[in-house]
């Protein structure tokens, strides 16, 4: 079964499954476990209650396993010390984009099989609870997106330290794709590292386009283009 990812505003201000999991975020609302409907109790015993097969998806799943018996805390207290998202976050972002279909994101399927998906997360989530933490990623990905941008786009940085700022960025999210399974080899990694660095002095050559008419460094036109080399100044005008 597949769910649509639309925000849905019913889930704000939910019940958060556990004391970690609450305090991981204190301004994003928390989602909450899957409970029975009225908050009544099922009559059936362990024994005759009916028990759910694990999809063959879910078993073969085999991402976090770098983790095995690691803690919801310990996994939220780096990703707070390096990013703006919480463990929470990561671990739904991940499996939203690992089930995905051509309708949407088996929310439902995600949200029953979180523990056995995800080691440190130890409760099932309900469809609107995963769609909540999706929705929170997407948003804190958004705002810091615009963040860095303007960072790389206004001048704050010297070349320089905008490369040490994308070697960080890129040496956590690496680290993040290592422990999530993903073998990258070293020719990758140097391949990426090289894209990512021409793509930001393509930024950073641009953005000076906009603000100034005029290289402030070297006094050449600028026009969006790239210099010729020659040092020489623009051309007044008659």
């Amino acid at each position: 079964m597949t769910e649509e990812a639309t925000p849905d505003p019913e889930t704000d201000g939910a019940t958060p499954e556990t004391a970690a999991e609450a305090a991981d975020d204190p301004e994003d609302p928390s989602p909450q476990p899957s409970v029975p409907e009225d908050g009544v109790e099922s009559e059936e015993s362990p024994e005759t209650a009916p028990q759910p097969s694990v999809p063959d998806d879910v078993q073969k799943y085999d991402r976090f396993k770098k983790i095995e018996g690691g803690t919801y805390d310990r996994a939220n207290e780096f990703l707070r010390d390096r990013t703006y998202i919480t463990a929470r976050e990561w671990a739904i972002a991940r499996l939203c984009a690992d089930f995905r279909t051509e309708t949407g994101v088996e929310m439902t399927k995600i949200g029953e099989n979180l523990p056995e998906l995800v080691p440190f997360m130890t409760d099932t989530y309900t469809p609107q609870a995963v769609n909540q933490a999706r929705h929170s990623f997407e948003e804190k990905v958004r705002k810091a997106g615009a963040t860095f941008l303007y960072g790389a786009m206004c001048d704050f940085f010297t070349a320089e330290e905008l490369d040490d700022v994308m070697y960080e960025a890129t040496e956590v999210a690496k680290f993040l794709l290592e422990v999530e399974g993903v073998e990258l080899s070293v020719e990758e990694e140097l391949e990426a590292e090289d894209r990512i660095s021409e793509v930001m002095r393509d930024v950073r050559e641009h953005s000076a386009a906009l603000r100034h008419d005029e290289c402030p460094h070297c006094g050449g036109d600028l026009d969006g283009g790239e210099s010729d080399g020659s040092g020489s100044t623009a051309e007044a005008d008659d």
